[in-house]
């Protein structure tokens, strides 16, 4: 039969033992930690607008992380700069990213994930960068027989968001659901091939 001081040093030991395993156990959660962080970016840029009691109803549905793509002119993505501008860039930026989410039936919200603003559009027609969610915020999302969407303000019907052919946002009450440049393709935001790598090496 052991001592009690033996079997106390087995006992010290075996923690000792387990305890060198941990940095291994750490650095095999690392690869999914940052896709992750990469899956939700969204959320990250969520905390950088404004509160207020109508988040609530911003947070039902599902979100799609999504490119709005206009084919007239060049072809332009929307794009929402942190200055609150909307405009129309032909290559796909930082900027360009979206988070499309249905709050109502048929109604959505278009967040810009990197700039942390909503498109919006006020009473005379003008899209502007939101800091918070308020019924400007909103966008009825229609889908034409060519596969595009149109995107109507639900606060002030009658009025789609537009790009000129030179990029420019038009005044929502000049444009039509007819026109190409009221016609927008929302393109599927795929994760770049390191990460996706990265994430199924640790398996």
């Amino acid at each position: 039969m052991s001592s009690p001081r033996s079997s106390l040093t087995l006992l010290l030991h075996g923690i000792l033992l387990c305890s060198s395993f941990a940095p291994v156990v750490g650095s095999t959660k690392r690869p999914l930690q940052s896709v992750g962080s990469l899956i939700h970016a969204s959320s990250s840029s969520w905390d950088k607008r404004e509160a207020t009691p109508r988040d609530g109803e911003y947070l039902l549905g599902i979100k799609r992380l999504r490119r709005l793509y206009c084919n007239v002119g060049i072809g332009f993505h929307i794009q929402v700069l942190p200055n609150g501008k909307i405009t129309g860039v032909h290559s796909e930026n930082r900027y360009s990213l979206l988070e499309i989410s249905p709050v109502e039936r048929g109604v959505v919200t278009l967040y810009g994930v990197r700039s942390g603003l909503f498109i919006a559009m006020s009473e005379k027609g003008k899209l502007y960068g939101s800091g918070h969610y308020h019924d400007e915020c909103k966008f009825k999302e229609n889908i034409l027989a060519n596969n595009y969407n149109a995107y109507e303000s639900a606060a002030y019907p009658g009025m789609y968001i537009g790009l000129s052919k030179i990029g420019k946002t038009k005044r929502g009450n000049r444009v039509t659901p007819t026109m190409t440049m009221t016609h927008f393709l929302p393109r599927i935001y795929w994760l770049p091939h390191k990460c996706l790598v990265s994430a199924f090496s640790v398996f």
